[in-house]
């Protein structure tokens, strides 16, 4: 999975955002080892500071632990990463929202939209 950064916000909060969605899609699963900082800086093309920098934060957020000597491992904690996925999944629903309505739909609109391209989809998937 390759990390995509742009320049209008902090690289560490990036950082943070894409380890976090990597755990809740469970790219990175439940109790598994996370690389070192220095090969997630390295894979990222990150200063390992600003890894290090994110890690800490996912440490505080409770989403990676780390163990002394032996390295950082993921939360087991299903029920966290199952509300942060719902988490997630509201922020893209009310960014997705606001984008709708900006082109001027209504929300029984943006529902029967959506309705809509869900069954077109399904039917394509049928044919």
């Amino acid at each position: 999975m390759a990390w995509k950064f742009d320049n209008e916000r902090s690289i560490y909060l990036q950082l943070v955002e894409q380890i976090q969605n990597r755990i809740i899609t469970g790219a990175y699963p439940p109790g598994s080892k996370l690389a070192s900082v220095r090969d997630l800086a390295a894979e990222a093309e990150v200063n390992p500071n600003t890894m290090q920098k994110a890690l800490t934060e996912l440490e505080h957020m409770g989403l990676v632990h780390a163990v002394r000597t032996i390295g950082r491992f993921v939360t087991e904690d299903m029920d966290m990463i199952t509300k942060m996925k719902y988490q997630s999944a509201a922020a893209i629903v009310e960014e997705f929202k606001k984008k709708m309505e900006a082109l001027g739909f209504g929300q029984s609109e943006i529902v029967e939209l959506v309705a809509q391209q869900s069954q077109s989809s399904k039917e394509a998937g049928e044919s």
